[in-house]
């Protein structure tokens, strides 16, 4: 059974019903209501300061959840169309090349960013590709 995530709330379901699956609707978090859910091949468990960015097929951000403006200083408004690792200063960009070019999901990335007041943090990045149709992928940023 698939396992999705809320980047907003951090909440996990188990799609048992098939509501989170396969429907006419685009799936939203039964908790908070977030209107992405990332469907993991696994169960993930975040640090509780980690933030999450859900990207497109592009990389560009689409919604961005808690966590990510007590890191980075950026709120939504931000960061939403942007390119995230442009956004973000990451130090390197191969690991979400190659999330979004083979499919595979990357943990434990020891990276930096560039907060919005400038100054350098290091940051472990766990990324997610998603596996439906739209291609995006799913980027959690804890401090370390």
């Amino acid at each position: 059974m698939p396992v999705y995530i809320c980047p907003n709330c951090r909440e996990r379901s188990i799609d048992t019903d098939g509501v989170e699956g396969f429907s006419m609707h685009a799936p939203q978090c039964r908790s908070c209501g977030f209107g992405f859910l990332f469907q993991l091949l696994e169960d993930y468990y975040p640090a509780p300061s980690t933030g999450f960015v859900v990207c497109d097929q592009d990389a560009r951000v689409l919604a961005v959840g808690r966590g990510v403006f007590e890191l980075t200083g950026y709120r939504e408004t931000d960061l939403i169309g942007r390119d995230v690792a442009d956004a973000l200063a990451l130090s390197d960009t191969a690991p979400l090349q190659l999330v979004r070019e083979w499919g595979v999901r990357r943990l434990g990335e020891q990276l930096e960013l560039r907060t919005r007041a400038g100054l350098t943090k290091p940051v472990l990045v766990d990324l997610f590709p998603a596996y439906d149709d739209d291609g995006g992928v799913l980027v959690a940023l804890s401090s370390r």
